[in-house]
């Protein structure tokens, strides 16, 4: 993308220590700090964290400058130790060539025509989840999300080869977002990677049972079908081992480990992450649920939905989208000036790591007027205020857009639509705030009642 039109110089933030720069104010309250950035200082100001010289972007047209920008005039930036030893050299955090290569692999796998085919898994586990609901149950909405979303996410991914050993990967994972996000707000970020605290140990744990279990899955799949026969299985891993390059070259043992993890906690955590607030902020609007259950009616007219109705259950998807707006899983984006980088016309210092937030700029009053209000109608297509491009950007931009997205928004509105059709989820009242650790969670549990809609759902196992 070529330069912005608005040309700006940085502004100086706020003053850090020695060694840490901000570290201290970021890290205890990230998401206060970053809108404190936009608000108090402007749209492209200094700052630091740690003796690395930052700047932070708050203007829609800067960050889509940036975010095209990457893989020519800058970097991804591997924050920290945690998270590469979770996902390794996945698509995620590679570069340059190996990043392209994997990339090129990889995409195939979540394209819209391979969406389709995991659509009715989708549905299916979602029509599970509503079996067992009863009216006036008592739930924890994350939880019962999570357990959702890893349900989808084991068969489209793994098939039916889990056996049982799921709450294994997702206790795992659970020790891998905390601590990873814990590492991004505290002092580990700073520590040599020999160093091995008790939140590294932990972490490691976690790893070494994530690697068990996908390792033995990989090796199973071989070992069953013969990597000549991998295609002819419909999941993911399937199609990660039948991968080839322009050389025919395959993906190795590690390089499919990688990519595997990578998909499974995007697919998992993002979209659980997603539905969970998705739910707390309907409980918070009548008037959007009752939307939504009058679109529900007339596009399905009681029957589950499928990959076909995506397109018009618009109301639905506007539901999602602004619910990931002011409560965006991803919050932040890094990225590191490569020598000759510039950014709305100004040069930066190779090395410079520039930052840009979904949660400060998806909240930013200039493009969302009552920015902190859930008005899904801002979404509709004859909508007043238009908004800008990468004003929302919950799945990055540029070359490396997440490249789970598709899934991600048509699991989300499916998973939606299904269990609403048949309940409402009445969040209990109080003041819920985000905690910013590798995602945007629920700072406590959110406890809800159940409330049947219609005639008990139908079972699927």
């Amino acid at each position: 993308m070529a330069a912005t039109e608005v040309s700006v110089q940085p502004v100086a933030g706020p003053p850090g220590l020695p060694l840490l720069g901000n570290l201290l104010a970021f890290g205890k309250d990230p998401l206060a700090f970053l809108v404190r950035l936009r608000d108090e200082f402007g749209d492209f100001v200094t700052w630091s964290l740690g003796r690395r010289p930052s700047v932070f972007i708050s203007r829609p047209d800067h960050i889509a400058e940036l975010l095209g920008a990457v893989e020519r005039s800058y970097e991804t930036l591997e924050i920290g130790w945690a998270l590469k030893q979770v996902v390794g050299d996945s698509v995620l955090l590679s570069r340059g060539a190996a990043w392209r290569r994997k990339r090129a692999l990889v995409q195939p796998t979540v394209r819209p025509r391979q969406v389709r085919t995991y659509a009715q898994t989708m549905v299916d586990c979602s029509l599970a989840l509503a079996g067992r609901w009863r009216d006036g149950q008592r739930i924890d909405v994350r939880r019962e999300m999570s357990r959702l979303t890893q349900r989808i996410v084991v068969r489209t991914l793994f098939g039916n080869d889990l056996a049982g050993r799921g709450n294994l990967l997702a206790n795992a994972m659970d020790v891998v977002q905390r601590e990873t996000g814990a590492e991004l707000r505290g002092i580990n970020l700073f520590l040599p990677s020999w160093v091995r605290t008790p939140s590294r140990l932990r972490l490691l744990a976690a790893v070494g049972v994530i690697d068990a279990e996908v390792g033995r899955l990989i090796d199973a799949r071989r070992r069953g079908t013969g990597e000549s026969r991998a295609e002819l299985r419909d999941d993911l891993l399937s199609r990660l081992l039948a991968a080839r390059d322009e050389q025919g070259r395959s993906l190795s043992t590690r390089e499919v480990r990688d990519e595997a993890v990578t998909l499974w906690a995007a697919g998992h955590e993002t979209t659980s992450t997603a539905l969970t607030w998705t739910w707390f902020l309907l409980s918070t609007s009548p008037s959007a649920r009752a939307r939504l259950a009058e679109e529900l009616e007339t596009v399905l007219g009681g029957r589950p939905p499928a990959y076909e109705d995506y397109e018009h259950l618009t109301w639905t998807q506007q539901v999602v989208k602004e619910a990931m707006r002011l409560y965006p899983p991803a919050w932040l984006i890094p990225a590191v000036a490569t020598e000759g980088a510039t950014l709305g016309g100004h040069p930066l210092e190779a090395g410079t790591i520039v930052w840009c937030s979904q949660w400060s700029t998806h909240r930013d009053p200039r493009w969302f007027p009552d920015p902190v209000a859930f008005r899904p109608q801002r979404w509709d297509a004859d909508a007043p205020d238009p908004i800008p491009d990468h004003a929302w950007f919950p799945f990055g931009g540029g070359q490396r857009t997440c490249l789970g997205a598709r899934f991600a928004l048509v699991e989300a509105a499916l998973v939606l639509a299904t269990l609403a059709q048949r309940f409402h989820v009445d969040v209990d009242g109080g003041d819920v705030k985000p905690e910013a650790g590798l995602l945007l969670q629920p700072a406590v549990p959110l406890r809800a009642t159940v409330r049947t809609l219609g005639p008990p759902a139908e079972q699927v196992s």
